[in-house]
């Protein structure tokens, strides 16, 4: 079993083992449903931080829930945690530095608690900054703190974020946020990318590179998460789907040379009026979506067949492999053979 705190000693203990006042406290918020992962991947970053030539830990670290006692994960292993109402009263002593909410299933349940929601609102007032993982940000949208922010989940649960909390600006692609002093992350295991950085933030690049180097992870991505989800970005903002059968027929009709009046066409409208409307609604240009969907496609090639560079960009309507190499550059911020050799299991 994971212990947040010794149970002996109270939630911000004035000397507990190995103390300093320096050190910076975290604190996750857990709620029943956890993804376990969510949680263990950032609190093992954190704790494993040290300051440049010293041996005590840059961040003392806690793990709080609503009532306290056992928590239930996604796996067989329950997490222990104190009362968030243990941790408010000593404040004076300690401040809060960062307040971590993790994600879950059990999420969507947790937005909807309003103590939950309304103690994670108070924390975050006192904490120096916010921050959730994966759909962890569904509580802060629902305790307000996301409203005009930028944004960020699991790619699964941007476009359900972005329909129950419009006035969060969503954002599919980032494996990270940090806007202002709330940070959001991407699925799961971007929780440990999250803390990374922020971890780079309070204590320098060194300290970071080389926790990094420990836990055998990258310091930064290659690319964003939406290279695990084809078409999501489109079909987060066209959520009328007025534009779905154009989508499908680019899709049946890749290899072709197609332009904006080609699918205007398809759409019986003007190319002007069409690329008006598709802008707004989807927001990309229709030729901007395209190649989008051509480097979808591509991607989806290199990491499932065995087709060479040269087959992929023919299959995919790339007059040539540069041109796809660009296109990927643009989208993903890698090239081709970086993505393959990444994501590849041939």
């Amino acid at each position: 079993m994971l212990h947040g705190i010794n149970d002996n000693m109270p939630p911000f203990c004035a000397n507990p083992p190995n103390a300093s006042p320096d050190q910076k406290t975290v604190v996750f918020v857990v709620y029943p449903g956890i993804v376990l992962l969510d949680l263990v991947g950032p609190l093992q970053v954190f704790t494993h931080a040290y300051r440049n030539g010293e041996d005590t830990p840059a961040y003392r670290t806690h793990v709080a829930s609503l009532d306290g006692g056992s928590i239930a994960t996604n796996t067989i292993v329950q997490i222990n945690s104190v009362p968030l109402n243990r941790i408010v009263p000593d404040m004076e002593n300690h401040e809060l530095d960062t307040l971590i909410v993790v994600g879950g299933n059990g999420a969507e349940v947790a937005a909807r608690d309003a103590r939950l929601v309304q103690e994670v609102s108070s924390l975050s007032k006192r904490a120096r900054r916010t921050c959730s993982v994966c759909c962890g940000a569904f509580v802060l949208a629902a305790a307000g703190l996301l409203d005009g922010r930028r944004a960020v989940t699991h790619w699964e649960d941007c476009a359900l974020l972005a329909d129950r909390f419009p006035k969060v600006n969503v954002e599919v692609d980032p494996i990270y946020i940090k806007d202002g002093s709330v940070w959001t992350s991407a699925g799961i295991t971007a929780g440990i990318d999250m803390a990374l950085a922020v971890v780079q933030e309070d204590l320098g690049k060194g300290p970071a590179l080389r926790l990094a180097r420990s836990l055998v992870t990258p310091m930064i991505r290659s690319a964003g998460q939406s290279q695990f989800s084809a078409d999501l970005a489109r079909q987060t903002q066209d959520a009328k789907g007025e534009f779905a059968e154009l989508h499908e027929w680019l899709r049946e009709n890749m290899t072709r040379q197609i332009n904006v009046p080609d699918m205007a066409e398809r759409c019986a409208m003007s190319a002007r009026s069409f690329s008006r409307r598709y802008t707004a609604s989807v927001g990309l240009s229709p030729a901007r979506s395209l190649e989008r969907m051509r480097v979808d496609a591509a991607r989806n090639l290199l990491v499932e067949s065995n087709r060479n560079m040269k087959a992929v960009a023919e299959t995919c309507g790339f007059r040539d492999q540069e041109k796809m190499r660009r296109a990927f550059h643009r989208h993903l911020h890698t090239s081709p053979s970086k993505y393959q050799a990444l994501f590849s299991e041939n």
